[in-house]
């Protein structure tokens, strides 16, 4: 693509980190703390989100898993999420044995819709994953409201959402633990990753020995855990990256006010910003008719348009339950996700929005 929805944005200073990893052939260590580059991403997190620990692990879905593991969620018992997610926040509930229930969205958003949420409680619900998609922030003060009556967990889905703030607060801090990604195509990289930041000592504590196989101290294994062990060549990019996102967000920022204002005018359904909330403007998202052909003509013209997630969890073929989610059904047949990293120039986005007008048009 001419110009692609995400890119990696790898520089000399990342590829110096990583060439220093391979000299000095310290690859990964199995030690509770985790290697150097790991504890000093882990330090670069808590202190950005201004949490107090910050667990690294080697995946998005594995932070999510650990989550689960560290609320000790079980077979039988049952986590609210989102359908309209990746499918990542489901199939890490499947794997501890609990079972994902799916509620619907708010448009104005995409995110869980809080009173869809009341209505699917039941006995066996333990916890909620509301997920925090395309960096929008999820209806917390309402969700909070909710787990509360009902005396349920709440595990943040943080994934798409590093950086993005609710009165000033980062997202993934408005629960005991918030879960993020730092996949090839996130607003930065590890080229795979995740991590876990909580203020609960215990569960800190917990969630490094459930990432090293239960381990504390050796062969001694305490608690079920797996190896969702983070490598230091993975760190060694996170931790350089980490110290760039400001300046990655405040592109993406002013690469989407550009696009809303140049798109202001077409019969489209742009991203809006609530009160108090500054998205981190992972996906740029407008809303359309006919979204499919106009998504395979935008890409004919180089432009890296795609659509997520245009078949949400409950319809994926493993998961196929027939459920009435109207919201979710028409968000997946209607979004599409324009490029704004911040790779993108400002005449590139005055070539989106000539291509659009003229296809629109």
């Amino acid at each position: 693509m001419k110009i692609p929805i995400n890119i990696p944005i790898i520089e000399k200073d990342e590829i110096n980190e990583v060439c220093s990893v391979l000299t000095e052939k310290s690859l990964t260590t199995a030690a509770n703390a985790g290697g150097r580059r790991v504890q000093e991403f882990e330090q670069l997190l808590a202190s950005y989100t201004k949490s107090k620990y910050a667990i690294a692990v080697n995946s998005g879905t594995a932070a999510l898993q650990a989550a689960l593991y560290a609320l000790d969620i079980k077979q039988g018992d049952e986590v609210l999420i989102p359908s309209f997610t990746f499918v990542a926040t489901a199939n890490s509930i499947l794997s501890v044995g609990a079972k994902p229930v799916f509620v619907d969205i708010r448009p104005e958003n995409y995110t869980m819709d809080p009173s869809d949420l009341k209505k699917k409680i039941t006995k066996k619900s333990k916890a909620i994953m509301p997920v925090h998609l395309y960096g929008n922030f999820a209806y917390m003060d309402e969700i909070s409201e909710i787990a509360n009556m009902h005396n349920l967990e709440i595990i943040e889905d943080a994934c798409q959402s590093l950086g993005t703030t609710y009165k000033k607060k980062q997202s993934g801090t408005f629960s005991k633990m918030g879960c993020f990604s730092m996949y090839a195509a996130k607003v930065i990289t590890a080229g795979e990753g995740g991590a876990i930041v909580t203020d609960d000592k215990n569960l800190f504590e917990k969630l490094r020995k459930i990432r090293n196989h239960g381990m504390l101290h050796g062969y001694d294994t305490r608690i079920l855990g797996l190896n969702l062990r983070l490598p230091e060549i993975c760190a060694a990019l996170a931790k350089v990256q980490m110290r760039k996102l400001t300046k990655f967000l405040e592109k993406r920022k002013k690469n989407a006010m550009i696009l809303s204002e140049l798109l202001s005018d077409l019969d489209v359904i742009l991203p809006q910003e609530r009160n108090d909330v500054h998205v981190n403007w992972y996906l740029y998202t407008i809303a359309t008719k006919n979204r499919n052909k106009l998504m395979k003509q935008l890409n004919s013209q180089g432009i890296g348009a795609t659509a997520y997630y245009s078949i949400p969890v409950h319809k994926t073929p493993f998961y196929k339950k027939p459920l009435k989610l109207p919201l979710t059904d028409w968000a997946a047949n209607s979004v599409l996700s324009l490029p704004v990293n911040p790779l993108v120039t400002e005449n590139d986005l005055h070539y989106i929005s000539k291509t659009l007008h003229k296809l629109i048009a």
